[in-house]
């Protein structure tokens, strides 16, 4: 009898389990995957379920940021007829690229922003201390990866100076990411007296083991007046100057002023709240509003606490637009099918496709399953450049030397689904010139991949692309 009630409840926990993976599942491959898991394994199945398959952040972090957004969710820009009449929004692609990121993000686009880039911790690093040195209000930092090596600790003594002076300073770190050195840095904030915070520590309790869904983002805002966001993390991994560093790398972060900044420090607001609970009070700051410049630029918070959706539908929305040439840098790219067909058919359209990948990457398995995607590309004319070492982190995507989509995300599924992304959309022509003139510098240093090298891979190699290429929605 109590067999009998044991096979009972262990059928229904299957079949309650399975039912609700095939209702709130979007992707008919994970469904699948999590039923088979449901059923085939009594008893442990639905537990693995339910701690690994269930997004707790989405209805969690959506009723919090109804709460504590500054921005209300508005539909479409407020745009004056001139502003709507110039260029390049009259200009009928993008005029739909604009039409499609009102719908599907949640901030307006704003004008009047000033936006410089800076290539390598040598150019950001000095940039961000200084602002943490001159800052008077708030110091918010959001990063996936802080070491402690010496990069780490002048960070740390600049917030901790920050702190000491009254400035509100707040860091927000991956519980994962910090995992990257030792020393954990956050114990190195602590005995320093700066509030410091990690997002999705893991736990079995109510918010899951979720060893997928990464805060991936990188914002620093000082004072509501300047930001900084890109693809660095805190580290001296990004000093590349230095030849006598093994592990280095090449990134670009960029220098944000103007309106714009407050779409950096609401993004913080949003995860400093969900992961400490406390609601940090608006920026003080008179000029925030203060135009700086003429670059246009939107905030785009991405993540699994939103429609995982928005950063696909605006990444090929903008490969649809293109009309001249498209311009890709990614460390990591691991596209799903709608990604493949948007740059194959740019190409078939008479678009000048590029895209750069690093000749070496520091994750093998990601470059294996990378190779088995590419013939496909290039059989119809897509360019692809591999760059030499040191491994380029940087993340850029460019249309039309009008438009940029820079920020955290890598073009991977893990990017795409299940990290906490922050992004910025541009339109500027002397900041995408200064963005087309890097790509035109690693053009120069890299080496053009062609359709028949990656043909005559061995078998042995093809074998192993392949194996890597099943493993896809999960690198």
């Amino acid at each position: 009898m109590n067999e009998l009630i044991l096979t009972s409840i262990l059928i229904a926990a299957a079949v309650l389990a399975a039912g609700h993976a095939l209702l709130r599942k979007r992707d008919p491959r994970s469904t699948f995957g999590w039923i088979m898991v449901c059923i085939t394994i009594p008893g442990l199945g639905p537990l693995i379920y339910w701690v690994f398959g269930l997004n707790r952040i989405r209805t969690r972090n959506w009723k919090m940021h109804e709460r504590t957004s500054s921005w209300p969710s508005p539909v479409v820009c407020e745009w004056s007829p001139a502003l709507s009449q110039a260029n390049p929004f009259d200009q009928e692609n993008f005029a739909s690229l604009l039409n499609l990121s009102d719908r599907v993000t949640r901030r307006p686009l704003l004008p009047g922003n000033r936006l410089t880039p800076l290539y390598n911790g040598e150019q950001a690093y000095p940039d961000m201390l200084r602002s943490i040195n001159e800052s008077q209000e708030s110091v918010y930092l959001s990063t996936y990866i802080f070491e402690s090596n010496q990069t780490g600790k002048d960070f740390i003594a600049a917030l901790a100076q920050a702190a000491a002076r009254g400035v509100r300073v707040r860091v927000l770190v991956d519980a994962l990411g910090e995992r990257y050195s030792f020393p954990v840095a956050r114990w190195l904030m602590r005995r320093n007296r700066i509030t410091v915070a990690r997002f999705l520590p893991f736990s079995l309790l109510a918010r899951g083991f979720h060893l997928n869904l990464r805060g991936h983002r990188k914002i620093l805002t000082v004072d509501g007046r300047i930001g900084y966001t890109g693809g660095m993390n805190i580290g001296d991994r990004h000093l590349a100057n230095d030849p006598q560093r093994k592990k280095r790398v090449v990134d670009v972060h960029f220098r944000l002023e103007g309106p714009t900044v407050a779409h950096l420090e609401d993004a913080f607001a949003e995860d400093w709240r969900f992961a400490t609970g406390e609601r940090l009070p608006a920026t003080q700051a008179k000029d925030l509003l203060k135009t700086q410049g003429s670059v246009f630029c939107r905030g785009i918070s991405a993540g699994p606490n939103e429609d995982f959706e928005k950063l696909r539908w605006i990444i090929n929305g903008a490969i649809g637009c293109a009309r001249k040439n498209i311009r890709i840098m990614t460390p990591y790219f691991i596209p799903e099918r709608p990604l493949v067909y948007a740059i194959n058919t740019a190409a078939l359209r008479g678009v000048n496709v590029e895209l750069f990948l690093p000749s070496v990457n520091n994750l093998p398995y990601v470059a294996w399953a990378t190779r088995a995607y590419l013939a496909e590309l290039l059989q119809y004319n897509v360019r692809i450049y591999y760059q030499p070492p040191p491994f380029v982190h940087s993340k850029l995507l460019v249309v039309d030397d009008v438009y940029a989509l820079v920020g955290s995300t890598n073009l991977d599924p893990r990017s795409l689904r299940l990290n906490f992304e922050f992004n910025l959309e541009v339109y500027d022509k002397d900041v995408i010139g200064n963005l087309c003139h890097h790509f035109a510098v690693a053009r120069e240093k890299s080496r053009e991949l062609t359709l028949a090298e990656i043909q005559e891979r061995t078998m042995a190699v093809k074998l192993v692309d392949a194996t890597a290429k099943l493993f896809s929605p999960f690198l």
